[in-house]
């Protein structure tokens, strides 16, 4: 990529980065045309914009993944983790949790947790099925 198409994009994305929530959903009806779900967070509103900027100047997911991600989306095929190193994200109560999945269990902020129960525990204060929490199931 050369320098203007790069500095292009990040002038964009610092655009998008100075938005309040009534701009972001502006953007993200012209952007999806329809209205975002409810109840996400300006931080989060934010970070899907960028990535749908990005994903226009630099190409977006292949055809493969939009398919399993349909699929996923169907509840045809019930997402899974299946190695270290995968990324589970969720947001709740207006804040985003993401959690690393490691060799014997699950790691958020600095503490590794055995189960995805443990961790949706720890985030929720209240009993949870994690795979159920985290949309694994």
């Amino acid at each position: 990529m050369s320098g203007a198409p790069a500095g292009a994009l990040a002038e964009r994305i610092e655009g998008l980065q100075g938005l309040d929530r009534a701009g972001c959903l502006g953007r993200w009806r012209d952007a999806f045309e329809r209205p975002p779900p409810k109840h996400l967070s300006l931080a989060f509103l934010r970070r899907v914009l960028i990535w749908h900027v990005q994903c226009q100047a630099l190409g977006g997911v292949s055809a493969k993944t939009n398919r399993a991600l349909a699929r996923i989306a169907s509840g045809k095929v019930a997402p899974s983790v299946a190695v270290p190193g995968a990324q589970l994200i969720r947001e709740w109560n207006g804040r985003t949790y993401q959690v690393e999945v490691v060799e014997g269990g699950y790691r958020m902020d600095g503490t590794t947790y055995r189960s995805l129960s443990a961790v949706a525990r720890r985030i929720t204060g209240a009993q949870w099925s994690g795979p159920r929490f985290f949309g694994l199931t």
